[in-house]
């Protein structure tokens, strides 16, 4: 879905099972997580994991766990193959499947349980 969350405010209650709310550790998008995370719960949009992307160092961790506390998150490293990959216009999980941003991805599908054929 597009960033932000109008896709959110327009769903049915418990249109989905689980929603995935991705934060980078900057104010705006902390603010914007935030704001999804109340729609989700309020309209009972399924289990929500935070997926905290971009985290570069300790500080950044913190600065997630500070705003959303224990709510599940998966933690997604900085990571210059993904960000190769995406210059390229092929996937990271193709280009580079061991690289620290890819294997938190695959840690994200494993939890949700998504079948084989959505990874790369």
């Amino acid at each position: 879905m597009e960033a932000g969350i109008g896709s959110l405010t327009r769903l049915g209650e418990s249109a989905i099972d689980v929603t995935l709310v991705v934060v980078e550790p900057t104010p705006r998008s902390i603010d914007v997580a935030r704001r999804g995370l109340h729609v989700a719960d309020e309209r009972g949009q399924g289990r929500v994991v935070i997926v905290a992307n971009k985290i570069s160092d300790d500080a950044d961790r913190q600065r997630i766990i500070g705003a959303f506390g224990d709510r599940p998150t998966v933690f997604v490293p900085e990571d210059p193959a993904i960000d190769a990959a995406d210059r390229r216009g092929t996937s990271p999980s193709d280009d580079a499947p061991d690289a620290p941003g890819v294997q938190a991805i695959e840690h994200i599908i494993d939890g949700l349980g998504l079948p084989d054929a959505v990874r790369g």
